[in-house]
């Protein structure tokens, strides 16, 4: 804090509404992106429904269809097949979601009454996150009326998901009454745990996902086709797990760069790749990943999970510091490894020195 911001209470009132202007700004971009997002969502559950995909092509087709979607859209998470089950329940909880829409829709600047229940207040769902639907859409099954009160009070009292699950669990519809009244949709308040939700959310991210010809994302790709072409080519033991593999840890969906599973060992391995010179932050992010694949995908028998960070570049000493001050196995340079990774690990697991000569070659 400067010390003009201390004395000058003018000054001080102006960097406050700086602020505060551009958290309303992030957060009617976030609201913005959820709406596209969920009206893509909501088309593509209309296809699958529409289309009786499942009856033409068995119970494998939504394998088929994440495998396809997958492949013409590398770089989207958002095609699971739990995800894709989710489209066409949101499609089938809403279908007349854009009947009698005004052309403009809802302000989303100012704010703006919608109308009674079954004209506009559908289109409320496109205003609350993605998990905040799925949450509802589970709770509510095909309970329309029920499954948009409860979007009505996400909105109304700015609910996080673990407010809004509670709520779900009481009978809070049944006590209020079933008549849905208008309500003012305007953004969320930027301290409320809606707007962190909605501005954070991973799925909008992925929605905004846009590539040049040979980008950032392309040679992380590479690289780590590289890394995963040369830990299995080592004849150490390494088995291949997946990429970006997905975790869910609480309320949050995590996705680590590449998971292996080391035979020798009994142990799982992360590996996390940096595009740019080592930061002691990457310390903290694959501390989080070790601990949530120890504490979700470790069994009886396997060892504690090992991490490896593969940076573009790396300051040996602040590297030192860094992995000094972690509990868990962390490898980012020859010296750290051979002072982290216990002793009977050594043998069986390589050097930086050697990934790094991997990825020269």
């Amino acid at each position: 804090m400067s010390e003009l911001i201390k004395i000058n209470e003018e000054y001080a009132a102006w960097i406050k509404g700086i602020s505060q202007r551009f958290r309303r700004s992030q957060i009617k971009a976030a609201v913005k992106v959820n709406d596209e997002m969920l009206r893509f969502y909501w088309g593509l559950g209309s296809d699958i429904s529409h289309r009786e995909m499942e009856n033409k092509y068995g119970k494998s087709f939504f394998k088929n269809l994440s495998a396809d979607l997958k492949d013409v859209l590398p770089d989207v998470k958002s095609f699971s097949v739990t995800n894709l089950h989710y489209m066409k329940w949101f499609y089938e909880m809403y279908p007349d979601a854009y009947s009698n829409l005004p052309q403009a829709g809802v302000d989303l600047e100012y704010g703006k009454n919608l109308p009674q229940v079954g004209v506009n207040l559908n289109q409320a769902i496109f205003y609350i996150p993605w998990g905040h639907n799925k949450i509802i859409i589970d709770k509510c099954k095909n309970d329309k009326e029920k499954a948009l009160f409860f979007v009505r009070k996400t909105l109304e009292n700015n609910w996080s998901r673990a407010v809004l699950m509670n709520f779900l669990d009481t009978n809070l519809f049944e006590r209020e009454g079933k008549a849905i009244s208008n309500f003012e949709l305007a953004l969320p308040e930027p301290q409320s745990d809606l707007a962190q939700a909605m501005t954070k959310d991973p799925y909008n991210f992925d929605f905004l996902t846009l590539r040049e010809n040979y980008d950032e994302k392309e040679f992380k790709d590479a690289l780590m086709n590289n890394v995963q072409k040369f830990l299995l080519e080592l004849g150490m033991g390494f088995a291949f797990v997946g990429r970006e593999y997905r975790l869910v840890v609480g309320e949050t969906e995590q996705f680590i760069d590449m998971l292996f599973y080391n035979i020798n060992n009994h142990c799982y391995v992360v590996v996390e790749v940096k595009t740019r010179d080592f930061e002691p932050g990457d310390m903290g992010q694959l501390g989080t990943y070790i601990s949530a694949t120890d504490g979700i995908l470790k069994k009886d028998g396997d060892n504690q999970t090992v991490g490896l960070l593969i940076c573009k570049g790396k300051d040996n000493i602040l590297a030192q510091y860094a992995v000094n001050s972690m509990k868990t196995p962390i490898g980012i340079s020859e010296y750290q490894l051979s002072n982290i990774i216990p002793e009977n690990f050594k043998s069986s697991m390589p050097t930086i020195e050697e990934i790094e000569q991997g990825l020269n070659d």
